[in-house]
């Protein structure tokens, strides 16, 4: 009976540690997931509702202290981080789909922008 629980537990165990995957985005030309394109996105959803971009914030080497845009922007290459807005529909969340690089990183989806 007590081999039976370790089993049942190292069973939950592993499923516990295995990578969550993101509810992908379906939209009337198919589908987009983490990964895909810029392209892909707006070829298979259409332009978004509203767009947001801005630049990830540098940190100083092993510390949570924020370097100043001014010092930062000249000297470190950054990254710009856009977020699109789609409305899904009566009766669906909205979806907010993060993006880098070109390159989808997560969709998240709630009653109203945050």
């Amino acid at each position: 009976m007590l081999s039976l629980h370790i089993l049942l537990l190292s069973a939950a165990t592993a499923l516990l540690a295995l990578p969550a995957q993101a509810e992908p985005l379906a939209c009337a030309g198919g589908t987009v997931s983490e990964g895909d394109s810029r392209l892909s996105l707006i070829y298979k959803c259409g332009p978004p509702v509203l767009t947001d971009a801005d630049c990830s914030p540098m940190y100083q080497v092993g510390t949570l202290q924020r370097v100043p845009d001014w010092l930062a922007v000249p000297v470190v290459p950054y990254s710009v981080i856009e977020r699109l807005l789609y409305e899904r529909g009566q009766g669906n969340l909205l979806a907010v789909v993060h993006m880098r690089s070109g390159v989808i990183r997560s969709i998240s989806y709630s009653r109203q922008p945050r």
